[in-house]
């Protein structure tokens, strides 16, 4: 005979929070746990590399749970967008006998697949040598490196990202330009929608997924907006500890392209995807924390900003056009940051402007922050973060004065920023102080990519060039 109500309503409160918690478990008998009572039958074990794409390995979970050794090759770290290697200079060879690295689940990040039929679950890995030490040119590795040094000097970041996409329809065919989908009204999406409700109620069902999709996984939405782009929105994630904030961004990712194609459409996080629409960007807001003391060190017990606010502002004015690269790291990001757009073309500052690279929103004195808008949403969100409070720090060791904030439009103004993907690997690549906080096996690692991924831009032939070149030149 089935079990009374009443016993089964005792057997569900008997379950352990952790268990019932969409993600979060501690230990190796917890994630034991947590997967049978889900019955998972298959781990997927991934960890981002330096574009942010998800790579690892699938395996079934009674051997996940077996303490089954897992491995990738180094090469998957040093990997173009476009699947290719960097030759070897500038500091960077390639290794010769391209050895494995471990791949180590932080148990803590395991969460369900939500758009697999099969029960599948996911979890995030990090990367160490086969003695143990951590692999310094890995993305989670990289952010982790710039928050013990803040750790070491007593103090912990708390950020909260911003992420622009767009939704696209279907274009298995890369020579023909991307176009707005066309939404529940039948009609394509046209653009200045910013903040439509409208505009956001055109994707209801795949924004239901959205959210649905995140629900399961333990992702927080703080709000969702329709931007001002055809087929623009934008998700705002709450504030909290970096890497975990860098987490979400990179499994937001998955879980809105996933979203997009249950509905038959593309979602793009391209810095600018169409000609003449706005571009999206990857907006990071910052503040330090005392970690003795609790307080934010943007403000002052009487509520005035300090000195240490304006240095590191300061540090984001001097050093962040030196890591651009990594805050926008495509030849199209370079599209998204030109003039009369809405976007920053320099390092201007200014209390609410949302013209200049650094906004001071309006806040009480405990939640102060600078919001750095420069990153593109292409941005991988682990290096965006590591980058950005890098060049903060940087102004808060060497007491960096910052320039006077500005009280008119910015964007109009002189292009301050790298105009290109090459002359932003040049500036990162002299600036020692930076290679210092993130790490010269990063930053050599990182460049030498990038420079290989310009040569393979250089090889493709545009409708710009058969256009006006075909016939007049």
């Amino acid at each position: 005979m089935p079990p009374a109500k009443k016993e089964v309503r005792s057997r569900r409160a008997r379950v352990p929070a952790f268990i019932k918690s969409q993600r979060g478990v501690k230990n190796w008998k917890e994630a034991t746990a947590w997967l049978e009572w889900r019955g998972i039958e298959d781990i997927e074990c991934i960890t981002p590399d330096q574009a942010g794409v998800a790579r690892g390995k699938m395996m079934p979970t009674k051997k996940f749970t077996s303490n089954t050794s897992l491995a990738l090759p180094s090469a998957v770290f040093m990997t173009t967008i476009s699947g290719g290697y960097p030759e070897n200079g500038n500091g960077f060879n390639y290794p010769e006998d391209d050895g494995d690295l471990k791949l180590v689940p932080d148990l803590s990040t395991l969460t369900i697949v939500p758009w697999e039929e099969d029960p599948t679950a996911a979890v995030i890995c990090d990367l160490v040598h086969q003695d143990g030490r951590s692999v310094e040119f890995t993305p989670r590795n990289v952010l982790r490196r710039v928050l013990a040094a803040y750790d070491k000097r007593g103090l912990k970041p708390v950020v909260a990202p911003e992420i622009e996409f767009y939704l696209v329809r279907k274009n298995p065919d890369p020579d023909y330009p991307l176009t707005p989908p066309v939404g529940r009204s039948g009609r394509a999406i046209g653009g200045g929608a910013g903040y439509s409700i409208a505009g956001v109620n055109e994707f209801d069902e795949l924004i239901d997924d959205i959210y649905h999709f995140s629900e399961q996984q333990g992702l927080e939405i703080d709000t969702l907006i329709h931007e001002e782009g055809a087929g623009q929105l934008e998700i705002n994630l709450r504030h909290g500890d970096p890497v975990e904030l860098a987490d979400q961004v990179f499994m937001f990712k998955r879980t809105i392209r996933e979203a997009a194609l249950k509905h038959d459409t593309y979602a793009t996080f391209m810095a600018k995807p169409i000609q003449g629409q706005p571009g999206s960007a990857m907006h990071i807001h910052q503040s330090i924390v005392d970690k003795k003391t609790g307080r934010n060190i943007f403000s002052a017990e009487d509520g005035s900003e300090t000195e240490a606010f304006f240095h590191f502002i300061g540090g984001m004015q001097k050093h962040v056009p030196n890591a651009l690269v990594m805050l926008a790291p495509y030849v199209n990001s370079y599209r998204r940051l030109t003039q009369g757009a809405s976007a920053p073309v320099n390092t201007k500052w200014g209390y609410d402007n949302r013209t200049t690279a650094f906004r001071v929103p309006r806040s009480d004195a405990a939640a102060r922050r600078v919001e750095n808008r420069i990153p593109s949403s292409d941005a991988n969100p682990y290096l965006a973060l590591a980058a950005s409070l890098a060049c903060g720090l940087l102004g808060l060791i060497n007491k960096l004065e910052a320039e006077p904030p500005v009280l008119t439009a910015a964007n109009n103004d002189e292009i301050d920023l790298p105009r290109g993907l090459l002359e932003a690997v040049d500036l990162f690549e002299s600036d020692d102080e930076l290679a210092q906080v993130l790490g010269k096996p990063f930053t050599t690692t990182y460049a030498a990519i990038k420079r290989a991924e310009f040569e393979t831009f250089m090889e493709v032939i545009s409708p710009w060039e058969r256009e006006y070149l075909l016939l007049n030149v």
